[in-house]
């Protein structure tokens, strides 16, 4: 299959459980090897579409933002991938990212990257960029960049609210 850069957006999500839902319904269908960019205003619920995919995943919780310890590894309870969740929020560039030496563990987990845009790209050719916008009713456009993504799939995903 060649490279390809595919997009969609969700229905509105009406709140926080709905966010969490999706993600739960994402995190289904990632594997091993996975990266996940997440970008929005504060808010947005970066944070809360990853508890849903930390449900989907089946991995430790609890999820919180990792904001002031950079990243969380959560490993899984079901004998999946574990999740490493990734906020670069106060990271000064992709030097800094770079440090954090996360493509010593990107191929056996799900990464998953709040506020990565513009840094995290160049960890993966295939990767998932999921911009959320809104704060009381929400959306997700979600852009899946390279060759290993189910299409079929993910648009069932962003036809369920």
């Amino acid at each position: 299959m060649s490279w390809q850069s595919w997009s969609v957006t969700s229905p509105p999500l009406v709140a926080a459980e709905d966010t969490r839902a999706w993600g739960e319904r994402l995190g289904r269908l990632l594997r091993a090897g996975d990266l996940v960019v997440l970008t929005g205003e504060l808010g947005a619920g970066k944070t809360t579409l990853t508890q849903g995919l930390a449900e989907g995943l089946g991995v430790r919780g609890p999820i919180t933002s990792p904001t002031f310890v950079i990243a969380r590894v959560h490993p899984s309870l079901v004998g999946g991938p574990a999740l490493v969740h990734v906020d670069a929020y106060r990271l000064g560039g992709f030097a800094e990212l770079d440090d954090l030496d996360l493509d010593a563990s990107l191929e056996d987990s799900v990464t998953v990257v709040e506020w990565g845009h513009g840094l995290a790209e160049d960890l993966a050719d295939d990767r998932l960029e999921l911009v959320l916008r809104g704060e009381d009713t929400r959306t997700v456009r979600l852009d899946a960049h390279g060759s290993h993504w189910d299409t079929d799939a993910l648009a069932t995903l962003a036809q369920e609210a």
